[in-house]
């Protein structure tokens, strides 16, 4: 086979060229794809260019196919050309009026940047101010009759569970599309490309990929005529390279425009506001200026071409539609049709509602999803709802007051499923309460005592929540609420604030009721996917419920039975079992393609060793039982002093838990050095910041030990500037920095070159076993074991292993970023001696994996291997 050329912009390495042919491979077979690319080896530019070069080739042979097929044997073969010559010339003057138009956009934009160096052009249209809701009368929180129990009317429960969108925003989404598409012949002449789509978790993760793309050049699907259009210039729109029609999809949080609207934060605050302000009750001064319309369709289209011209981030896309004065969550929808490439993060793809409302179908499409190794975790997420005694309390007295307000004006089935609703809060409050004096902290909750309260049983779930939707019950009480609130507040002062805080919770907070919707969703969920539990801290207000999902099987096979090929993609994909197992154990094992590439860097430049046993010689056990004695944390600060002492600039500490790190640090400030005579001894603490200076990460103030929350990225910020500055003041010193495995500094920050000289992983860290939650998650491993052809405690001990190895694998590679990078990774714990846990390990770490040694030994090591890197 001649081998491919995948217009990469610089030469590519050997194992970016094996990752390209393998991925392009997979694409073209129609497979599953599992990839691993250590960070730093230009895995984005691979997936870039071996997918992009696999669709413009694609293309490219389906159109000559297509030009092949012509054949009329009652015509000569002279006229059988004429046609295909023909054929192939429409394509191409359909392909130079697009990109002609495109590069007009393009010239234009640049003589914009040119003249306007410094702020932006008014936009177009101004939006009028928008009312508020003290405006309206107390008439439109009143419930419209309700007599509709057709059940086929919404579907709710199709797979997207609780995420779904009510009927209203479907209806919308279809409205808005037909206005736009109805007589819109520019977009209608614009083909439905087969795509990319690459996701990924983050918006930023998605602009860095962008701008990654805008490095790569491409020759066009279809080739130009033989002698004809083969100029390079950037000013002929039919010119050897062609431009990658690019679009970045986001939500209303992401793209709002709206001043009022985008001030909420909260993105469901967001979607439920935007949806408010274009409910036909409304009034025209009160509905979104910048909405689509009919009369907007010219706008609309110029948006289109303007966010196909060049590849732009989702700010770009905000600026853009800021200067069009048009909404760019909604404009979006007509870009998607011609492009090739589509980036979007995790819910936009793996919520079925989302793609619905883009108008997203990814049959036959190639679906690549970079940082797949939270991608289990993330469909968990999505899936998962957990509420509070408090949010049921506030919703149930929400109900109370509205009720006293309108009680008599309810009428038929408002009145029936408004007293279900308020009977299923009862319920679910009762249920906590009786725990609260549980003397387990956690449990798994059973459906039937959840819905045991009066008359419960005789509620239809299914009408209940489809009622709930279409009555708009959630958004109704609010505003009425807030309405209340605003009108007594001056008269009633404090007390008017203490029934604010009652009743509404935190300031434009998400209607309590609205939340509590999706958990009765969640009530009708198959109970062989997911399992709920209640759980409880030190108040009684505490006391949550929470539905977990535990199989992520269902809610990804959809994409891909749809998709043409998909394929995860990550750094430290390793260990891979649990993807085959827990996402595509229905799809054929000849399908499935997997591939761990090696690292840039050659075996020399990586030092890596498990560390079984301490500076004192006693062997490293982590276990929870054991790691707290003060003889394991002295054994562990002497043998991190003796390494800092061998390892110059920086060395990064990654720790188990931050329970574990804030242990470790106040034994070590008041554990002494083993002092020579005739010294005084020294506290451990302090000789490790007479060698390097020591920095932490630190958890949030909401953090509890058990529960960590994220760090804001202040924090995060100021702790990696300090360290960072310290590495760099020069002369080889040097800092130290303590982390936590699974923290904000383990994932997607780069401690490249002198800032990661070290990267030590301190113990493994499993999660607590004995909590019922993951005593539910090894029960459904353990019943799922036998059609993966495992015995069931075999299965458990893989699935607890790999879930603790892959946090490992992020935290070592952090370290090596690119090809001149050398480091060093060690690993202390006795288990990361033992073959099995060191087979999980990434392949380019495995590859360099020296034998266990005595501190000696290894100090000499360390040494010898620094001298090498001169």
């Amino acid at each position: 086979m001649a081998q491919r050329d995948f217009h990469h912009p610089y030469q590519p390495y050997e194992i970016q060229k094996e990752f390209m042919n393998a991925l392009y491979d997979c694409i073209e077979s129609g497979k599953v794809g599992i990839f691993e690319s250590p960070t730093g080896t230009g895995k984005s530019l691979s997936l870039i260019c071996g997918s992009l070069t696999w669709l413009r080739d694609h293309k490219r042979k389906t159109f000559q196919d297509g030009l092949n097929e012509i054949v009329d044997d009652d015509e000569p073969e002279w006229m059988n050309e004429y046609v295909r010559r023909e054929k192939k010339q429409a394509a191409l003057r359909n392909r130079a009026d697009l990109e002609s138009r495109l590069e007009k956009i393009r010239a234009k934009e640049k003589k914009i940047k040119e003249k306007y160096e410094k702020g932006e052009p008014p936009a177009k249209r101004q939006a009028p101010t928008t009312a508020t809701d003290e405006d309206a009368d107390e008439a439109q929180f009143l419930l419209d009759d309700y007599e509709s129990d057709n059940q086929s009317s919404t579907k709710l429960h199709d797979g997207s569970h609780y995420t779904g969108l009510s009927a209203e925003t479907r209806a919308l989404m279809e409205q808005i599309n037909s206005s736009l598409g109805d007589k819109d012949e520019a977009t209608d002449d614009l083909p439905d490309e087969l795509k990319i789509f690459y996701c990924s978790r983050t918006h930023s993760q998605l602009t860095q990929f962008s701008s990654e793309l805008k490095r790569v050049k491409m020759p066009p699907a279809i080739d130009p005529e033989d002698g004809h259009e083969t100029s390079c210039s950037g000013d002929n729109p039919s010119a050897a390279t062609e431009e990658f029609k690019h679009l970045t999809l986001g939500s209303r949080k992401n793209l709002c425009i709206n001043p009022k609207v985008k001030s909420l934060g909260n993105a469901t605050a967001i979607n439920e506001r935007c949806l408010d302000l274009q409910k036909s009750g409304v009034s025209v001064e009160r509905k979104c200026a910048f909405l689509p319309t009919k009369e907007t369709e010219a706008v609309v289209n110029d948006f289109r071409d303007h966010a196909l011209a060049k590849i732009r981030d989702i700010e770009d896309l905000g600026v853009l539609g800021k200067k069009l004065g048009i909404c760019p969550y909604y404009s979006s929808r007509p870009a998607i049709k011609p492009c090739e490439i589509v980036t979007l993060p995790y819910p936009l793809l793996l919520q079925k509602s989302a793609r619905e409302a883009l108008n997203i179908s990814l049959a036959g499409h190639v679906i690549i999803i970079d940082e797949a190794h939270n991608l289990m975790d993330a469909i968990a997420g999505i899936n998962s709802i957990t509420v509070s005694l408090a949010q049921l309390r506030r919703s149930r007295e929400q109900l109370t007051v509205y009720l006293r307000k309108f009680q008599n004006k309810l009428k038929g089935k408002n009145r029936v499923y408004v007293t279900q609703t308020v009977r299923l809060l009862d319920s679910l409050i009762h249920y906590l309460l009786g725990k609260s004096t549980n003397a387990e902290a956690d449990g798994i909750a059973n459906i039937g005592d959840l819905m045991a309260g009066k008359g419960v049983d005789q509620i239809d779930l299914f009408k209940l929540t489809l009622y709930l939707k279409e009555s708009k019950l959630a958004r109704k009480v609010d505003g009425y609420i807030a309405q209340v609130e605003t009108r007594d507040a001056p008269a009633a002062g404090m007390k008017a604030q203490s029934s604010r805080n009652l009743l509404s919770g935190t300031k434009d907070s998400v209607p309590t009721l609205t939340h509590l919707q999706n958990f009765f969703l969640a009530l009708m969920n198959p109970s062989k996917e997911g399992q709920f539990f209640f759980s409880k801290e030190a108040s009684p207000d505490s006391l949550t419920l929470k539905y977990v999902l535990l199989d992520p099987t269902m809610h990804f096979k959809e994409i891909v039975d749809e998709a043409r090929a998909v394929i995860l993609a990550g750094g430290t994909m390793s260990p891979m079992e649990d993807y085959s197992r827990q996402l595509f154990s229905y799809v054929e094992p000849s399908r499935v393609m997997t591939l761990s590439c090696g690292h840039v860097i050659p075996p020399s430049q990586l030092l890596a060793c498990p560390i079984v046993s301490g500076a004192d010689g006693s062997p490293f056990d982590f276990t929870f039982g054991k790691r707290d004695s003060d003889k394991t944390l002295l054994n562990l600060g002497l043998s991190l002093l003796s390494f800092v002492q061998h390892i110059p600039d920086g060395v990064v500490v990654f720790f188990p838990s931050y329970a574990y790190l804030d242990k470790c640090v106040a034994a070590w400030k008041r554990l002494k050095l083993p002092s020579k005579p005739g010294s005084e001894p020294n506290l451990l603490w302090d000789a490790l910041g007479a060698t390097k200076p020591v920095f932490m990460e630190q958890r949030s103030q909401t953090q509890s030990a058990s529960k960590p929350s994220v760090v804001p990225n202040a924090t995060v910020d100021s702790v990696l500037s300090a360290y960072s500055n310290a590495v760099a003041a020069g002369n080889g010193r040097g800092a130290l920095l303590l982390s936590v495995i699974g923290g904000s500094l383990s994932e997607g920050i780069n401690f490249s070159d002198a800032l990661g000289r070290g990267v030590v992983v301190v113990g493994l860290p499993f999660p607590n076993p004995h909590t019922a939650e993951w005593k539910a998650k090894m029960a459904y491993i353990r019943s799922k074991a036998t059609s993966w052809g495992q015995n069931g405690d075999v299965a458990v001990r893989e699935f607890y292993e790999n879930i603790c190895m892959r946090a490992v694998n992020q935290c070592v590679g952090r370290a090596i970023r690119h090809l001149g990078d050398y480091a060093v990774i060690l690993m202390l714990d006795g288990r990361y001696g033992e073959k099995r846990i060191q087979s999980k390990l990434p392949g380019w770490i495995r590859g360099s994996l020296l034998p266990t040694a005595s501190m000696g030994e290894l100090t000499g090591r360390l040494d010898r291997f620094f001298e090498s890197q001169k």
